[in-house]
Parts: C-alpha cells; sequence; structure tokens
C-alpha cells in the first residue's frame, strides 16, 4: 500500500525527474522567474530552496555541491555571487508562485515562479 509516502514524481522516471528540476533551476537563475505548470513550481520550490541554502555558505563546498546539480558555469556563478549574498539574512521562503490561468490547450493550471 502507499500510504504516506508524498514523493512528486511528476509522472518521470528518476533521471528524466531531476533532469527536469535542474533545468527549471537554471532558468530561474538565470531569468529570476519562469512561466510553468503548478505541478512542476510547486516540486521546483523546495529544491530550489536547497540550492539557495548551499549558495548561502559562501565557500568551496557549497560550490561544490552547487556543481552536482547544476549543469552551466554561469549559473553557478550567479548563485555564488548574486543570489547567495542576496538571502544571507533571509531564512527560508526565496520563492513566490502566482497564478496565471489554465493553458488553452490541456486546461493545465499555469503559474509564474520567480525569486523574492
Amino acid at each position: 500500500m502507499r500510504h504516506q509516502k508524498n514523493k512528486v514524481t511528476l509522472d518521470r522516471k528518476t533521471a528524466a525527474r531531476r533532469s527536469l528540476l535542474a533545468n527549471l533551476a537554471e532558468s530561474l537563475v538565470l531569468y529570476e522567474k519562469i512561466k510553468t505548470t503548478k505541478a512542476k513550481a510547486k516540486a521546483l520550490a523546495p529544491f530550489i530552496a536547497r540550492l539557495i541554502t548551499k549558495a548561502k555558505m559562501q565557500n568551496l563546498t557549497g560550490r561544490r555541491e552547487l556543481m552536482k546539480t547544476l549543469y552551466t558555469d554561469n549559473v553557478i556563478k550567479k548563485m555564488m555571487e548574486v543570489i547567495g549574498p542576496k538571502y544571507k539574512d533571509r531564512a527560508g521562503g526565496y520563492t513566490r508562485i502566482i497564478m496565471l490561468r489554465n493553458r488553452k490547450g490541456d486546461g493545465a493550471e499555469e503559474v509564474l515562479i520567480e525569486l523574492v
């Protein structure tokens, strides 16, 4: 039985889900707000919160932890030099999800997720 198993799978296998979240996180870091579906945004919020917490450490260990997840160097550089110091005094709640509308084609709920 599946009692109290709350992992969000997004109907993808593990590798595809990790890649999706990493790509969404990179886009969110580069553009500071992205438009996506509600389910993906709700899965992305705790994922990006963990990355920002690692970037706040401001040391080599934090940079290497980010390198495990993120793909491109300019995103890691922005996380360490811009976003980490920006949220240094903030204990959490780095993202905001704003409802937009339902998508015309399939009716999926679209949201805007942005860094606060």
